[in-house]
Parts: structure tokens; sequence; C-alpha cells
């Protein structure tokens, strides 16, 4: 049997999986909310970084790809791939990672943790997030400004997952991608508080950022560099002396939680570990 075939089965399983996913569970609930962001209150928080700690991903991320590079046709090739996924359960799963709500994204880690990641138990982890990713914005924003590179829907009529935010992102840069930033950040914060827990949850924050691939909102190459950038405000975060303190009281709090914690739905962790199986990182032949 042909690769290509092979490739356009195990599409259309998922597909066929996808009507459990989108069936009341917990996907379906945090995709129904996926344009809210976190209340006003909250993006005025004061950041961990300065003016002279934070730093210039303009001067460390190479450009991104331009046409008629190999680079530029990998990104071409897997945004054309991935529209097949439509309807499917890793479409389900990049519409609730598309939402950027703080308690749903912990829920969206909560089988990578091991036990459900329930945020109104959580207020020191809340706020900790909270100021890491208003530390991360006007990082991102910058170099979102200096490349404003095109999204890959951009001047086309293929779907994106999150059509409601189809013509706020066709005005937004798409280099380096920021949801994968904050994402890949939320791992590592993650991965520290619980060490034991940090292959699945760096795992996680893998299959996060690929959702912006399947969705269709962002490039291969902004992704990959998103990563890059979620590291690097991560490490200098902990220069910080409140970064240090939040995330102690963030991990005593975590114990606590992880003790009488419950477990995360089955049929969720199973889809995540399949996602985590089939990255699009790589295209198919």
């Amino acid at each position: 049997m042909k690769k290509s075939s092979m490739h356009a089965k195990r599409l259309m399983l998922l597909c066929v999986v996808a009507s459990a996913a989108l069936s009341g569970g917990l996907y379906a609930a945090r995709a129904q909310n996926q344009t809210v962001l976190e209340p006003t209150q909250v993006r005025h928080t004061a950041p961990y970084h300065v003016a002279d700690t934070a730093p210039d991903a303009t001067a460390y991320l190479p450009p991104p790809p331009i046409a008629g590079t190999a680079r530029q046709q990998e990104d071409d090739t897997v945004f054309a791939q991935t529209r097949a996924l439509q309807g499917s359960a890793r479409w389900a799963l990049a519409q609730a990672d598309a939402v950027e709500h703080i308690p749903a994204m912990l829920k969206g880690f909560s089988c990578a943790a091991g036990f459900v990641l329930d945020a109104d138990k959580a207020p020191h982890l809340v706020a900790l997030l909270r100021k890491v990713r208003q530390s991360e914005k006007a990082d991102v924003k910058l170099a979102k400004d200096h490349w404003q590179r095109p999204r890959p829907f951009v001047g086309t009529h293929e779907a994106v997952c999150t059509e409601g935010d189809r013509w706020r992102l066709s005005s937004s840069g798409a280099y380096p991608s920021g949801h994968t930033t904050w994402g890949w950040s939320t791992a590592l914060v993650l991965s520290e508080l619980l060490p034991e827990r940090s292959t699945a949850l760096l795992q996680r924050g893998r299959v996060y950022g690929e959702s912006r691939i399947i969705c269709g909102v962002h490039w291969v190459s902004d992704v990959q560099e998103g990563y890059l950038v979620g590291a690097a405000e991560i490490a200098t975060m902990h220069g910080d002396a409140d970064f240090r303190a939040d995330m102690e009281a963030a991990r005593a709090e975590l114990a606590t939680l992880k003790a009488h914690g419950t477990q995360p739905d089955a049929q969720t962790c199973a889809i995540e570990q399949d996602a985590a199986r089939h990255s699009p990182l790589t295209p198919s032949p």
C-alpha cells in the first residue's frame, strides 16, 4: 500500500474518532469559548521582565523562510496536508488548544500532569502563568511586527479551525507563534514544578504548538521558533526574584492539589497521545 493511501486512511479514522471527542467532552466545552481572552484586569499585571532583561527575538531568531527555499516549501506542504484533518479528533484538539483562558490551558495539560489541574484550586499557579504571559506579550509582538509574515491561510479559502478569528488573525503576524511560545512556556513551568511528569508535560507542550499548524493559522517554522522563544523567555525570567518566589508558592500548591486531585478523562488522554504520535512537523512524502 502506498504511503499516501495509508495517510488518507489514517485521516479517515481520525474523523470517525472525532464524533466521540465532540459529543460533549472536554474539547467541545473548551472550544465553545475559543475567542475569549483573560479578563481585562489581568492584562496589566506587572511583568517579570524589565526593559533591559527581556530577550530580543529579532536578534536571536533567524528570519522566517522566504519563497523558493526548501524551508518554505516544507511549510507549504504541511499546510496543504493538514487541511485534510478538518473535522477529525485532532482538529477538535487544535480548536481546544486555541482557547486562551488559563483555566482551559491548565485543563489541557491535565493528562500530562497525571491529575486534573483545576484553576480554582491553584490560585498561585494561575497568578504565575498570568505574569508569564504578560511578560512574553511585548517580546512576541516585537518579533511579529518586525517580520510581519503573513499566515498560511491568507489569500486562500482554506479552512482554519477558528473561523471566528480569521479576520483578526489575517492582520496579525505569523512569525513566531505566540500560542506556541505560551504553550511551551507553560510546559516548562509545569515541568519544573512537577519534575516526575516532565516528559509527558514537554510532549504536551510540543503538541500544543503543533495544534497551531493543524489549525491552519501558523506555518511549521512559526511553531518551531515559537518553542525557542518560549525557552528564552522562561530562562530569563529565572533571573527575577519574584518569579522564583512565585514558582515556589505554585510548587507547594500543586503538591497539595496532586495529593487530593482527580484523574483526567481517559478518552481525552488517548486522543492527546495519538496527536503526539503523529506530528505534523515532518511532512508526509
